[in-house]
């Protein structure tokens, strides 16, 4: 009888990736489909493959991957539909607390910045930390300093407030304080440490140039009802953002602590790296079955250096798309 480690491995090794990316986005896992109106699902749609054509088109201006990065999640994170920049969960204190990451695949150099509250584009701020400071990640007040001697957009706090993440997090609050009046000290301790009732969400990008060059960068606003200083892994580099030449590309979305223990992006690459496995193969591994395995929801978007690209999600969907060099757009919301 055939194992069920084998029928994945065999499932995995039939899934195509699709050829000739050059960019490839996600913005974080799909809301339930019933919940979605048409109306927002087209929104969402839109921006996706604004985001990719925005990305596209400084690629094709200079031809350097890591500009299409930066381009693409700054379209994602300037749009209050997913939990990055403007459309940012609020933390149990009613706070928006900000990570972003991007990373390199040539000399695999690094930036990251955690628990920023006024910057406008965090991803900006996290390549800042990577070609202006010595360092890989800031984090809170410093990194705000660092961003705002470096140039980049400052904003009020304010700017990040938007109603539906509001009503999210008052939620929240309201269950907290009935399961508070109900439950003993015990129960309630298991209960924070639950998370079948919080929103996390990320968005990212993947790309490679010409030169075969690739980077991928994550950012998020974390997850909802997030503890004070609360760190997941979308600026944890080897989590939520790897770039290699000689592996892949990865972005990842999900229950941010997962992925921190499983360093899923790293794994990934690994697999792509040293086993010669295709990226198909190795994000159906990593997510589809160590992942799952273990109780951790998410995906991931996976690209190398030869425009090879497939994406993994052990949840209902995940928003994510990509675009091939000849310009061609493609866009999943709940779509495998």
């Amino acid at each position: 009888m055939t194992s069920p480690s084998a029928l994945h491995a065999l499932a995995a090794e039939k899934k195509p990736a699709a050829t000739d990316v050059v960019l490839a986005i996600h913005g974080g896992m799909a809301d339930d489909e019933e919940d979605v109106s048409e109306e927002e699902a087209k929104a969402l749609r839109e921006v996706l493959a604004e985001s990719l054509r925005s990305g596209h088109q400084r690629l094709m201006d200079d031809d350097a991957s890591i500009d299409a990065v930066e381009t693409a999640i700054k379209v994602l994170e300037d749009s209050p539909l997913f939990n990055a920049g403007k459309g940012a969960v609020f933390t149990f204190e009613g706070r928006n607390e900000l990570d972003a990451s991007i990373m390199e695949g040539k000399e695999k150099r690094a930036g990251a910045v955690a628990g920023v509250t006024i910057v406008k584009n965090p991803i900006s701020a996290a390549r800042a930390v990577m070609e202006k400071s010595p360092h890989v990640l800031l984090t809170g007040r410093g990194a705000e300093v660092f961003a705002t001697k470096a140039g980049l957009e400052i904003v009020d706090p304010g700017y990040f407030w938007t109603l539906p993440r509001w009503k999210d997090i008052e939620d929240r609050w309201r269950k907290a304080r009935s399961r508070a009046g109900k439950q003993s000290a015990v129960e309630r301790k298991s209960d924070r440490e639950a998370t079948g009732d919080v929103h996390w969400g990320t968005v990212g990008a993947v790309a490679v140039d010409g030169q075969g060059n690739l980077a991928a960068g994550t950012s998020t606003g974390g997850m909802t009802g997030k503890m004070y200083g609360r760190v997941g892994d979308s600026p944890i580099i080897g989590a939520g953002t790897y770039a290699d030449n000689e592996g892949c590309a990865v972005s990842c979305t999900g229950h941010g602590e997962f992925f921190i223990r499983f360093a899923v992006s790293h794994e990934i690459n690994a697999l792509v790296k040293y086993k010669g496995l295709s990226v198909a193969e190795a994000v159906e591994r990593v997510i589809g079955k160590e992942l799952e395995d273990a109780g951790g929801n998410g995906g991931a978007i996976v690209l190398d250096a030869q425009g090879r690209f497939s994406a993994a999600q052990n949840g209902d969907g995940m928003y994510h798309g990509w675009i091939t060099r000849d310009g061609r757009v493609e866009t999943r919301l709940w779509e495998k």
